[in-house]
């Protein structure tokens, strides 16, 4: 009788996942809105300018320390960059290119807090040792600030759990990743 019944509850399950699933079994498309879809725009190119910062620490960087930190911000969001760009175009939405080049850095500027000015970066680029480090840290503790203003956002006015919860990651992590810079400075 057990057997019957576990069997007739997990036919009933299946069938109802099978009417719900429709055509297409992915769920991208239900349960966002316009903020989860300005999250996703607007962190793409502010994570790919973060990843451009560290990927200048690698060769401009003096301390090992400013370098690792850099390797990590790299390692942790290039998957964020594929998500997000995963779900805008599962949700038929205009995915940014991430790059710097055609983008109007004034407007990102505006657009998007903590975002570093064309001239901000082309110093960074120009700097070495010492001076690399602290510019680095000081921009990219400015950066991240502004990535928690944007994660925050997204996890009061979002309706889509995951890029909800991708925010709450960010907040948590780039708060770590602050303390860690602030601490770098005063050493």
């Amino acid at each position: 009788m057990r057997k019957t019944l576990t069997a007739a509850v997990l036919a009933a399950a299946l069938l109802t996942l099978a009417a719900c699933g429709g055509e297409d079994d992915s769920d991208t498309t239900a349960g966002h809105n316009d903020a989860d879809v300005t999250f996703a725009q607007q962190m793409i190119p502010h994570h790919q300018q973060a990843i451009d910062m560290a990927e200048a620490a690698e060769t401009r960087a003096e301390s090992q320390e400013v370098k690792d930190l850099a390797a990590d911000i790299e390692a942790a969001q290039d998957p964020e960059i594929e998500t997000m760009t995963g779900w805008l175009e599962s949700w038929g939405e205009d995915v940014p290119d991430g790059g710097m080049s055609d983008m109007d850095h004034g407007d990102m500027s505006d657009d998007m807090s903590g975002m570093m000015s064309e001239e901000d970066m082309t110093a960074l680029e120009g700097a070495s040792g010492a001076e690399f480090d602290q510019m680095f840290l000081t921009m990219m503790i400015e950066h991240h600030e502004g990535a928690i203003e944007m994660a925050k956002t997204e996890q009061a006015d979002g309706e889509y759990a995951d890029a909800k919860a991708l925010a709450e990651d960010i907040e948590t992590a780039q708060t770590e990743e602050i303390q860690t810079m602030q601490e770098l400075l005063k050493s």
